[in-house]
């Protein structure tokens, strides 16, 4: 009996405890709920109770103006004309008579090779041929007397004939030895010197005709109809970022390519400066018609997205300024202007920035800043 009733006196305490437990449980988490609640309560209050927030942005208001669509297409420069100059036959240097870098006449000899044989040649040919004519017209007149056979006027005709291509052939030989400008231009650095031995084909000298050059680029198939002759063209080169050097297309390639759907297109740009060189890398913007009436936006107006491009117009709600998102249709684009097809119209007040923080319906409100002007000059790395 003694040990049923200290099992029992273990059991009643056991349960007490977990009764306490469970009461000291309920409490903590009581008064947690309770606190999140009135903390929700609170902040609920404060909220319904806070001003609507004011939004800082810039703005700008839309105008229609002019606008000149382009083509934008990338190429290199090149000359009207370049050769790098070389020898036709083997031999030694004897004379170089141009200077690295200066402008040459076309025909104006540049390099001579050593002539001497050929030279010896032609003088003892040429020795030969007052006999050799004399001889032949002396045989003509005896064969039309009938004095001597046909067969004998025949030899001392071919033999006159036969030494007047050999002097022709020896002009002609001694002519190739000296390597003359084929074109009016300026030559390069100069590959060769006095005394050197050319193997035939050795290249001497690189010479470009650089008064105009020219701009090979293409565009697309879809583009022929916009492109004609004559048509102005802005070429702008890394070399003279600042620079603007003006064009026009000169030809139009007249089949298009199979595999890339492109054509290939042409300009001619004056160098009378000499700044353009043969192989820059050049951007070409073709002029189009001009358009009159269009809208343009600084492009740090619009938001771009995969889902379409937007920008935000500021309306007047009861004294209150707020936005309304727009999708727009952008067209071309320049540095740092779009043109817009579609989404906005002129007087509409558009933002240039702050829309990181802006949705439909919310109060804003306009500041100054010059955050989004371009600086005058762009600031080296």
């Amino acid at each position: 009996m003694q040990l049923q009733h200290t099992k029992f006196g273990v059991l009643v305490r056991m349960k007490k405890w977990t009764f306490f437990m469970l009461l000291i449980a309920i409490l903590l988490f009581g008064s947690v709920i309770g606190f999140n609640l009135f903390k929700q309560q609170k902040i609920a209050e404060y909220m319904a109770n806070r001003p609507e927030p004011e939004f800082p942005v810039t703005v700008t208001q839309v105008e229609a103006v002019d606008w000149v669509p382009v083509i934008d297409a990338i190429g290199f420069i090149e000359p009207n004309q370049g050769v790098t100059v070389a020898n036709e036959t083997s031999g030694v240097i004897d004379k170089i008579t141009f200077e690295s870098g200066t402008l040459v006449e076309k025909g104006q000899p540049l390099v001579q090779l050593d002539s001497e044989v050929e030279q010896a040649n032609l003088k003892s040919a040429q020795a030969k041929l007052p006999a050799a004519e004399a001889k032949y017209k002396r045989y003509q007149g005896l064969f039309k007397k009938g004095s001597i056979s046909k067969e004998a006027y025949d030899d001392a005709e071919a033999n006159y004939f036969s030494l007047k291509a050999d002097i022709e052939s020896l002009k002609a030989s001694i002519d190739r030895r000296e390597i003359k400008a084929p074109f009016a231009g300026v030559v390069g650095i100069r590959n060769v010197y006095l005394g050197q031995y050319l193997q035939s084909g050795t290249d001497i000298v690189r010479l470009e005709d650089t008064s105009v050059m020219r701009l090979r680029f293409t565009v697309p198939q879809t583009d022929i109809s916009r492109i004609s002759i004559d048509q102005e063209v802005d070429i702008f080169v890394d070399a003279y970022p600042e620079s603007l050097f003006k064009g026009s297309i000169t030809a139009i390639e007249p089949a298009v390519s199979v595999q890339s759907g492109l054509i290939q297109v042409q300009a001619d740009i004056p160098n009378n400066d000499g700044k353009l060189r043969s192989g820059m890398f050049a951007r070409a913007s073709i002029i189009l018609p001009k358009l009159s009436n269009q809208i343009t936006l600084p492009q740090t107006a619009i938001t771009f997205t995969l889902y379409g491009d937007n920008v935000y117009i500021i309306t007047e709600d009861n004294g209150e300024k707020r936005v309304k998102q727009s999708v727009v249709k952008v067209g071309e684009r320049t540095a740092d202007i779009a043109h817009i097809l579609e989404g906005v119209k002129a007087g509409d007040v558009v933002v240039t920035s702050g829309q990181v923080r802006l949705s439909n319906g919310v109060k804003v409100r306009v500041v100054e800043s010059d955050a989004t002007t371009p600086p005058a000059e762009t600031p080296m790395l």
